[in-house]
């Protein structure tokens, strides 16, 4: 899976409450007390290092391994999408940042759903979802694709649209192979049942007070636009943007609109006449 070329930002490991410990990368320098979480799907951290890169050049960002994702340490008793929204809120509350915009993409969007359902503190300001899963979509021709009877390079040919950045499987080391199948295991515990959704997140989401930008990749064949449509429409206060030429990962495929859009929803919904 292609990415920039980039110096490999910072890591380090955060205690949080109960004992959990959470690796994370950081990009740029907490300054302001507020950031970015940015939350990866089921392909790894690999797969939103671009974008945090690209946000670190206005705002502190922080993405952290999902545990157990990469070789990191998940307890067993830490196996579901709500305990990481919870740890990322207990995250949030460690680094003290206020007024965070959380971006997930595929799971990581689920997860950020969790987080604006729980977010007593009020840490989060506004959430962006890029190619999100999480909902059950009412239509079955709108459901989300359940990848894990799939050959990789069938999975591949549906979460990108351009050729050039489905991953080449026939080259991976054995040891890449065994990296990969670990973090898919891994999803599938946190996944649990249906895993791709919670049949009832749908009917929560009228809870979210906070803005809510819907960024979706038009050709994902992982989950459909109209899926994308839908799960925007779930929220009281959102908006939705399509991306052409794009499928599951928008972030990859399309980097500069997609932070076009998330830029235009800073400026005319989160912080309009910020920079008048």
């Amino acid at each position: 899976m292609p990415t920039s070329a980039m110096s490999p930002a910072p890591t380090r490991t955060v205690a949080l409450p109960g004992g959990l410990t959470v690796t994370v990368q950081e990009f740029g320098e907490n300054t302001e007390g507020t950031g970015v979480l940015v939350l990866h799907g089921g392909a790894g951290p690999r797969t939103v290092a671009g974008i945090s890169a690209a946000l670190s050049e206005h705002v502190y960002v922080v993405t952290p391994t999902h545990p157990g994702f990469d070789g990191t340490p998940r307890p067993d008793r830490f196996d579901t999408v709500a305990d990481l929204a919870i740890a990322y809120l207990d995250l949030l509350d460690t680094l003290d940042l206020k007024g965070v915009m959380v971006i997930g993409n595929s799971v990581g969007g689920w997860i950020a759903a969790e987080m604006a359902l729980r977010d007593n503190q009020g840490r989060i300001g506004a959430l962006t979802l890029l190619n999100a899963v999480g909902i059950h979509a009412h239509m079955v021709e709108n459901r989300v694709v359940d990848p894990r009877p799939m050959a990789p390079a069938d999975i591949s040919q549906l979460s990108f649209a351009k050729p050039a950045f489905r991953p080449d499987f026939a080259s991976f080391t054995d040891e890449q192979r065994a990296a990969a199948a670990a973090n898919q295991k891994t999803l599938a515990v946190y996944g649990g049942e249906h895993f791709t959704y919670d049949p009832k997140l749908r009917a929560r989401l009228h809870r979210v007070t906070v803005p809510v930008l819907v960024v979706w990749g038009e050709e994902d064949g992982i989950a459909p636009l109209k899926y994308g449509r839908g799960y925007a429409d779930s929220f009281p206060n959102s908006r939705f943007v399509p991306i052409a030429d794009a499928a599951h990962f928008p972030q990859i495929e399309q980097l500069g609109a997609t932070l076009e859009a998330i830029g235009d929803f800073v400026d005319t919904v989160v912080k309009p006449g910020a920079r008048d």
